[in-house]
C-alpha cells in the first residue's frame, strides 16, 4: 500500500503475530507455510472488515492501523474468534497475540515512525497466544471489557506503560505473567551468567537486559562463577555445563555446589548437548528453582526469557528435546501406551516444568480440562497426584527415567 493512502495524526496501531512461530515451523515442517498463509488471511480479512489499513507484513507478524481504538478492538475479537474456530493441522496449536496502542501516526518514507509504533510492538511482544493487550490510551477510547494489569517498563522504552487486557466473556481471561517487561513496583531479576564463550555470554546478557533483567556479573570459569554468586547473591545463576579447564562437567558440578551453599539462588544450566543423564542428576533431589535447556533454545527469545523467569520464581524448566528423548527410550510396552495423544501432550509439558495454568494456556484449553488430564495421567502411570509443580515434575521424570537406558551425551545443534 502506498504511504499516501495511510491515515496520519492520531491513529490506532495494531500488531498481531503467532505465538512460538519458530516452534510451529520446527513442529510442522513443510506444513507450516500453509498455516502461515491461513493465519495471514484470517487477520487481513478482519482488518478489511473493520476499515483498517495493512501497513506491513513480515514473517508471522501483521501491522495495521485504524482511525479509532474500537475498530482495532473489533478486529482483535474477530481474529481471536476465527483462530479458535479454525481447524489447524494436527498436532499444532496455532494462536495469535495482539497488541493495540493509540498514538501519533507520523509518516516517513513508506511507513510510520516514532516511539508510538515501537510501544505498540512492545505491548504485543509482552502478550501470550490468545491474549489481546491494550495501552491505557487505547483502552480509554473503548467500552470493551478489560482487566487492569498494571504499569510496566517495556523492553527498550524509557517511559513505563499502563497495560490492560481485553477480557470478553467468550475468551480465556487467565494467562501467565507477561512475557517481557516488568512491573514498575517490582525489582529487576538479578542474574549471574557463566559461559567461557565471551560472544555467547554477551549476547545472552544483552537479551536478558532487554527483557528488563539485570546481569550483575559475568564469569568465564567455574571459579569465577562461585565467587560472583557468593558476592552478588543473585536470584538465578545461568551456567554453561562445560567450562575450563577440562570442558567436561565443571558447570554441572558448580551448579550442584550453588544449590547446596546458596539454596535461595535458582540455577539454570545451558548445554549444547542432549544429555538426559546430566539433566536427571541436576533435578534428582529437588526440581524447584532448577532448569536445564539446550543453547539453541536461546534463539526463541520469548520462550527462553519465560523459562528464566519461571526457574527464578521457584519453578522448573526442562528442555523439550530431553523430555522427548526420555519418552522415546521407553521401548517396551507399558502404561505410556495407554495415554491418549492429548494426555501425552500434557505429560510432556508437565515434565518440562509447566504448571496447569501454563499448560492450559499452551494448549488453549480450560484449566478444568488440564486437571482432568493430569489426574488421568497420574492414575495410568501409578503415580501419586500432587498440586506442587516441582514435586510432580520429579514424579514424572523419575518414572520416565526409570525406563530409559543410560544416555550417552550426543551433540545437538549449537547456536
Amino acid at each position: 500500500m502506498s504511504a499516501s493512502n495511510l491515515p496520519e495524526g492520531r491513529v490506532t496501531f495494531f500488531f498481531a503475530d503467532l505465538e512460538d512461530s519458530t516452534g510451529l515451523a520446527r513442529q510442522l515442517g513443510d506444513a507450516f507455510a500453509p498455516v502461515l498463509e491461513d493465519s495471514r488471511r484470517i487477520i487481513r480479512r478482519a482488518i478489511d472488515e473493520n476499515g483498517g489499513w495493512e501497513v506491513d507484513c513480515y514473517g508471522d507478524e501483521v501491522f495495521a492501523v485504524f482511525t479509532s481504538p474500537p475498530a482495532a478492538v473489533e478486529t482483535a475479537l474477530s481474529v481471536q474468534d476465527a483462530f479458535q474456530a479454525y481447524v489447524w493441522p494436527e498436532p499444532a496449536t496455532v494462536r495469535v497475540r495482539i497488541g493495540i496502542h493509540e498514538g501519533e501516526g507520523r509518516m516517513a518514507g513508506m511507513g510510520y515512525v516514532g516511539l508510538d509504533v515501537h510501544r505498540a510492538a512492545r505491548i504485543t511482544e509482552a502478550g501470550h497466544g490468545g491474549q489481546v493487550l491494550l495501552s491505557a490510551a487505547a483502552a480509554a477510547s473503548t467500552d470493551a471489557p478489560v482487566r487492569d494489569l498494571g504499569e510496566y517498563v517495556l523492553d527498550g522504552l524509557a517511559e513505563p506503560e499502563h497495560i490492560v487486557q481485553l477480557v470478553p466473556d467468550e475468551f480465556p481471561a487467565e494467562f501467565p505473567p507477561l512475557r517481557s517487561g516488568r512491573k514498575t513496583d517490582e525489582p529487576k531479576l538479578r542474574i549471574v551468567l557463566a559461559d567461557d564463550s565471551v560472544l555467547l555470554r554477551e549476547g545472552i546478557a544483552r537479551l536478558l537486559e532487554d527483557a528488563g533483567m539485570e546481569v550483575v556479573a559475568q564469569a568465564g570459569t567455574a571459579d569465577d562463577l562461585r565467587r560472583y554468586v557468593g558476592l552478588r547473591k543473585p536470584d538465578i545463576a545461568i551456567v554453561d555445563i562445560r567450562m575450563p579447564p577440562t570442558y567436561t562437567d565443571e558447570g554441572l558440578r558448580t551448579a550442584h555446589e550453588i544449590r547446596e551453599r546458596f539454596p535461595g539462588v535458582a540455577v539454570l544450566v545451558l548445554s549444547q548437548y542432549v544429555e538426559p543423564a546430566y539433566a536427571m542428576e541436576l533435578l534428582a533431589d529437588d526440581a524447584e528453582g532448577v532448569g536445564y535447556l539446550l543453547k539453541d533454545r536461546v534463539s526463541d527469545v520469548d520462550e527462553f526469557v519465560a523459562a528464566v523467569r519461571r526457574v527464578a520464581a521457584g519453578g522448573s524448566a526442562l528442555d523439550p528435546t530431553i523430555v522427548s528423548q526420555l519418552l522415546s527410550k521407553r521401548r517396551e510396552a507399558g502404561p505410556l501406551d495407554d495415554l491418549t495423544p492429548r494426555e501425552r501432550e500434557v505429560l510432556e509439558l508437565m515434565a518440562e516444568g509447566r504448571s496447569n495454568q501454563a499448560i492450559a494456556e499452551r494448549l488453549f484449553v480450560t484449566m478444568r480440562a488440564v486437571e482432568k488430564h493430569v489426574t488421568a495421567i497420574f492414575a495410568k502411570l501409578g503415580l501419586s497426584a500432587t498440586d506442587h509443580d516441582h514435586r510432580r515434575v520429579l514424579a514424572v521424570l523419575t518414572y520416565l527415567h526409570s525406563g530409559a537406558s543410560p544416555a550417552t551425551p550426543q551433540e545437538s545443534r549449537t547456536m
